[in-house]
């Protein structure tokens, strides 16, 4: 197999893993358990294109004393390495893993989003050109046939299907592993915490809790309604309130099924007056974190003051946090101050 070819695989593989991974992100309803199966498929792929990588390019980099290209290249196999690792890590483990606060899932997940800059640094000066599909259909002339990879060899093809095979094993082992620990996890990855508890206070990012005051917090409703709605919360709370049971999927890899109490945004949305031409609904932090729901999506979520019987603390969003139940903990907004329909 080519060094192109290999380059060409390697590009293919990061991207749909990347855009396979953010999406999995949001996705929380089990239809979307496929996308979840091709994110773990893929993962084992690349580990074998990374290790065709290494044996085919790294010895002719030492050689030509490329160190400039060698200590990036070894970056971005570091990261990449650690992305996958983690990734199989945490299915084979059978438990959830944490290195301090944060768990292995959530340091898989930055892993792999530091690897994008990197790898666009490592790719675009010296082999974009390689990498570059061509769409004309005509055959390579002139100095354009020396390039190699423009056409998809015998070798090509089987070095793919190979590392396809080492993708489904790899995927496979982790999954066995798991069973064997004990292990149990949703569709989605993440491992389910006892239900009916108050979930554990996470971010994202990691940024601390915002200082609100309750008593001057608004809610305020904009946008494509008959007019804009500013409730306190005394307010909020006089409106007619709804308990749900939803389950809290976070992105760091648990998950928790509990009962959520407040006001529905579907009876937001009527008290509002929604315009007919409205499509979606924007959910707003006063951080500036937000989420985008379709009309349908908002109408089934819930705006929560309080979860498993108590009063929503602080850090799991006081004094409103969005429940979103087809989305992950990500879309599940905190400290919310705004709606826009737009």
């Amino acid at each position: 197999m080519s060094a192109a070819s290999i380059d060409r695989l390697l590009a293919l593989l990061v991207g749909l893993l990347l855009a396979s991974g953010l999406l999995t992100l949001r996705a929380g309803i089990p239809a979307t358990a496929p996308l979840f199966i091709l994110h773990g498929l893929l993962a084992g792929a690349l580990a074998g294109a990374i290790g065709m990588k290494l044996r085919s390019s790294l010895p002719q980099a030492i050689r030509g004393s490329r160190w400039g290209r060698i200590t990036l290249g070894l970056l971005v196999t570091l990261l990449g390495a650690a992305a996958l690792g983690g990734g199989f890590a945490w299915v084979a483990s059978g438990r959830i893993l944490a290195i301090g606060p944060w768990t292995v899932l959530t340091l898989h997940v930055w892993a792999a989003l530091a690897l994008i800059p990197l790898l666009a640094v490592h790719l675009l000066p010296r082999r974009w050109r390689l990498l570059r599909l061509r769409m004309t259909g005509r055959r390579p002339t002139g100095a354009d046939s020396a390039l190699p990879g423009h056409r998809i060899s015998r070798r090509t093809l089987l070095a793919t299907a190979v590392l396809g095979v080492a993708g489904l094993g790899a995927w496979l082992a982790a999954n066995a592993a798991d069973v064997l620990a004990g292990g149990r996890r949703r569709f989605t990855g993440s491992r389910p915490l006892a239900d009916g508890g108050m979930p554990p206070v996470t971010t994202f990012f990691g940024e601390p809790t915002p200082a609100i005051d309750p008593h001057a917090w608004r809610l305020v409703v904009r946008g494509r309604v008959a007019g804009e709605v500013s409730l306190g919360l005394d307010e909020l709370k006089g409106l007619e309130q709804s308990t749900i049971q939803a389950t809290l999927d976070c992105t760091s890899g648990w998950a928790m099924t509990t009962a959520w109490s407040g006001l529905r945004v579907a009876t937001l949305l009527e008290a509002a007056g929604v315009h007919p031409e409205a499509r979606e609904v924007v959910v707003r932090s006063v951080t500036g974190w937000a989420t985008s729901l379709s009309l349908r999506e908002a109408r089934s979520a819930l705006l929560a003051t309080h979860v498993a019987g108590q009063p929503l603390p602080a850090g799991n969003g006081a004094p409103v946090r969005l429940v979103a139940p087809e989305r992950r903990g990500l879309d599940w907004v905190k400290w919310v101050d705004r709606v826009e329909v737009v």
